[in-house]
C-alpha cells in the first residue's frame, strides 16, 4: 500500500506539473480553446472569461501538482485532484461520444490526444485519484501548519509564473506548426512515398424491397436486378498529415495572396491582427513605421485579419493604418502567434522570427545586416528560454531537496 500511495501520488503529480506548465507558457492557447468549448455547448455568455478561466486552470493544475510532488498540505492536494478528475473525467466521456471538439488541449500543443484518448487516459488518473484521497490520512508532513501554509503561498506564485510569463510575452515553447525555423512550403506538402488516407466504401443496394450492403469485393455490379441506393465511406487508416494543413491568405479584393506568403523570394514581414477590434492600438504606428520602412527597402509587409472589409474600413479611417491588409481564417491566426497584432519575419518561405506586440522591433531593424540581426535575437531568445527553464527547474529541486526529504507515510 505504501508503494502504491507513492506511485500514485508521483504519477499523479508529473501529469499535473506537465498538464499545467505546457498550458501556463501558452494561457491565450488555453483561452481560445475554452471559447471553442463554450461555443459548442452553447455557453456563449461565459467567452469574456476565458482568459480568467485559463490563468486559474493552468494554475491549479501545477500547483497540485507541486504539493502532491513535496507531500505539501496533502488532504488538500488529495481533494483538489479527487475532484478535478471527478469533474473532467465524466466531461471528456461527453466530448469522446459527441466530438464537438476535436481536441481536448489537455496538454496544449504538447501532446495532442483524440477525445477517447483523453478519455481512457483520465480514467487512469482517476483511479489513482481515487486510491490517493482514500489514503490520504495516513500522509503527515512534520512541517506545522503555519510553515504549510506559507509553502501553499510560494508553490502558489510558482504555478501562476509561466501563465504570466506566457500572457505579456510570447510561449517561451513553441510548440505549433508556425514556429520560428519552419519552412511553409514544406510544412505544408505531403512527402513522396508518405502513407495517403485508407478508405473502406460500402455501396448499399436495394432489390426486391430489401436493401443490402456491399463492399468492392462483392457488389452486384453484373445484376441489374439490384438498384443503387447509397454509398458510406469510411476512413480505416488515416494517411501523413503535413503540419500546416489550412494556411490561406487573400486579399481585400478576393485574390489569392497564399502564394506571396508561401514561396515570396527575399524578406517579408507579416503582421498578424486576427481581430481589428481587438487589436492594441498602440502597436498601429510602430507598424506604420515599419511597413514605410520596408516598402522604402523594397521589403514585403503586410498585415493578415479576420476581419471583414469594412471592419478593415472602419479601421484605417481610426488609426491611419497605412499598410496593406490580407484576410485569413481566424483559428489559423491565432495559431500563427499569440499576440494581437504580433509580428513575423518571413525569408524565402522560412520563419525567421517573431515579435510580441509589446517588443515591436523599431524601424532600424532594417538598417544592416537583417538576417544577421535577427539571428541574434532567436539565440538571445534560445539563451532567455533555457536559463528561464533552468531556473524554474532549479527552483523545484531546492524545493524538493529541502522538504520532500522531511515528509513521512505511515
Amino acid at each position: 500500500m505504501k508503494l502504491l500511495f507513492q506511485i500514485f501520488r508521483f504519477l499523479l503529480a508529473a501529469a499535473f506539473i506537465f498538464s499545467g506548465f505546457v498550458k501556463g507558457i501558452d494561457p491565450l492557447g488555453s483561452a481560445y480553446k475554452f471559447g471553442d468549448y463554450f461555443a459548442a455547448f452553447h455557453l456563449d455568455f461565459l467567452q469574456p472569461t476565458v482568459v480568467v478561466m485559463a490563468f486559474i486552470l493552468c494554475a491549479a493544475e501545477l500547483l497540485i501538482g507541486l504539493l502532491l510532488l513535496f507531500g505539501i498540505k496533502m488532504r488538500f492536494a488529495a481533494w483538489s485532484v479527487l475532484l478535478f478528475m471527478a469533474f473532467f473525467t465524466p466531461l471528456t466521456l461527453v466530448l469522446a461520444i459527441f466530438n464537438p471538439v476535436s481536441d481536448c488541449g489537455c496538454f496544449g500543443d504538447a501532446i495532442k490526444l483524440s477525445n477517447w484518448g483523453t478519455f481512457f487516459k483520465n480514467l487512469v488518473f482517476l483511479a489513482a485519484a481515487v486510491f490517493v484521497f482514500i489514503q490520504r490520512k495516513k500522509f503527515t508532513s512534520f512541517y506545522s501548519k503555519p510553515m504549510q501554509w506559507a509553502l501553499l503561498m510560494v508553490l502558489s506564485v510558482v504555478a501562476l509564473t509561466p501563465s504570466f510569463h506566457g500572457y505579456y510575452s510570447l510561449p517561451i515553447f513553441d510548440f505549433r506548426p508556425y514556429k520560428i525555423g519552419v519552412n511553409f512550403a514544406e510544412a505544408m506538402e505531403i512527402p513522396e512515398g508518405a502513407p495517403v488516407d485508407e478508405y473502406k466504401t460500402i455501396f448499399i443496394y436495394e432489390k426486391d424491397g430489401v436493401k443490402q450492403e456491399f463492399d468492392e469485393t462483392n457488389f452486384p455490379w453484373q445484376d441489374s436486378t439490384w438498384t443503387f441506393v447509397d454509398s458510406k465511406s469510411t476512413l480505416v487508416n488515416a494517411g501523413y498529415t503535413p503540419p500546416i494543413t489550412n494556411f490561406s491568405l487573400v486579399s481585400t479584393d478576393g485574390n489569392d495572396a497564399t502564394s506571396q506568403i508561401v514561396h515570396g523570394e527575399g524578406y517579408m514581414f507579416l503582421a498578424i491582427a486576427y481581430r481589428l477590434d481587438k487589436t492594441s492600438l498602440k502597436a498601429v504606428d510602430r507598424l506604420n513605421q515599419l511597413y514605410f520602412m520596408a516598402r522604402d527597402k523594397g521589403i514585403g509587409f503586410y498585415v493578415a485579419t479576420a476581419s471583414g472589409v469594412e471592419d478593415i474600413d472602419a479601421f484605417v479611417g481610426k488609426t491611419g493604418a497605412a499598410f496593406p491588409f490580407l484576410m485569413g481564417d481566424e483559428i489559423m491566426l491565432k495559431t500563427i502567434i499569440r499576440s494581437n497584432p504580433g509580428l513575423l519575419l518571413i525569408k524565402d518561405g522560412t520563419i525567421l522570427y517573431k515579435w510580441h506586440s509589446r517588443n515591436l522591433p523599431d524601424a532600424s531593424i532594417m538598417n544592416g545586416n537583417l538576417f544577421a540581426h535577427t539571428s541574434k535575437l532567436v539565440q538571445q531568445s534560445k539563451s532567455s528560454t533555457l536559463i528561464y527553464t533552468l531556473v524554474f527547474a532549479l527552483a523545484l529541486v531546492w524545493l524538493l531537496s529541502l522538504f520532500f526529504h522531511k515528509t513521512l507515510y505511515k
